[in-house]
């Protein structure tokens, strides 16, 4: 039996190997995590604050904004940490945690999406039995769902790691612990881990897609039949901004994990990662402040009042 030497820890590769643009990418990178948990942490603090936001709504609104601050801090902090470190390195048992959780969260970031998509279609499909369908009830049913998918992925995805042996060389080309990058990496069959990535693609990703993509289907065709303009606009404007944080998140997302499998991971991949790793936590909470006059009016006060 051939002898190897099991490693235990990554030297983490990044973005850019020279120091001027590693300490420019630094700032760039700490002022979007910090808008994006500034932001976030908003929408939550002034949907639980304000009693006139305790909708359906704004609570999966709210919850989206708790699951983003989660996700994003799975990756963000310690990237910025290698940024600036003399040695670029996270551990093997750091690289499988971080794998863990942001399957989870990102899992249930879909599912927040998906829900949201529904209680936009009841309340503009079939207006007259909103209140008797999404229930306080049926809404945490639903968060508590979206939840308990992303645990399931995060363990179906993250626990076959354990028993995978990395003993090749421990230069991960990526800023974090991407599925794929790391995988590349291992001595040890890997057909397993990515017949259940592309299983959880497809059970998670495309199901979710598939709940929104119809729900949809059945709102636009229902805005069409409206026949005041002023309604159809009203209509419109209540699911525009998830429409577009929707259509952002599952189009970089796709663009990444649809490719042909690859054991090569290019410096293109990395940076389109940035989209659904650091950029869609931050869109989010700009996206619905813009377009939900709701939030914005409430914002607005807010900051006059303690202007």
């Amino acid at each position: 039996m051939e002898n190897h030497t099991r490693l235990t820890e990554f030297m983490i590769l990044g973005l850019s190997s020279d120091p001027q643009a590693q300490v420019f990418l630094f700032f760039v990178f700490l002022i979007i995590y910090a808008t994006t948990f500034i932001g976030n942490s908003a929408i939550i603090f002034i949907v639980k604050t304000e009693t006139s936001l305790h909708t359906p709504m704004f609570f999966f609104l709210s919850h989206l904004a708790l699951v983003d601050i989660c996700y994003s801090s799975v990756t963000v902090p310690k990237m910025l940490e290698t940024l600036l470190a003399t040695k670029k390195s996270i551990s093997l048992v750091g690289c499988i945690t971080q794998i863990f959780f942001f399957n989870h969260f990102v899992c249930a970031d879909v599912f927040l999406l998906s829900a949201m998509a529904y209680d936009r279609y009841v309340a503009i499909c079939d207006p007259l039995h909103y209140s008797t369908v999404m229930t306080k009830t049926m809404c945490w049913q639903m968060v508590g769902g979206a939840w308990f998918m992303g645990l399931f992925d995060a363990m179906l995805n993250g626990l076959p790691f354990m028993h995978l042996n990395f003993c090749r060389h421990n230069l991960l080309n990526h800023y974090t612990c991407e599925i794929s990058a790391v995988l590349s990496l291992s001595c040890s069959g890997t057909s397993l881990n990515y017949k259940l990535l592309f299983a959880s693609c497809f059970l998670f990703g495309f199901s979710s897609f598939l709940l929104i993509l119809v729900s949809y289907i059945y709102i636009i065709s229902t805005i069409l039949k409206i026949q005041a303009g002023k309604r159809r606009s009203k209509a419109f404007s209540t699911c525009s901004s998830h429409l577009i944080v929707v259509c952002l998140f599952y189009l970089s997302v796709f663009s990444r994990y649809l490719q042909p499998r690859s054991e090569s991971f290019t410096y293109f991949d990395k940076v389109s990662s940035i989209q659904y790793l650091v950029l869609s936590p931050l869109l989010n909470p700009i996206i619905y402040s813009l377009k939900n006059k709701e939030l914005k009016t409430i914002m607005w006060k807010m900051c006059e009042k303690h202007g």
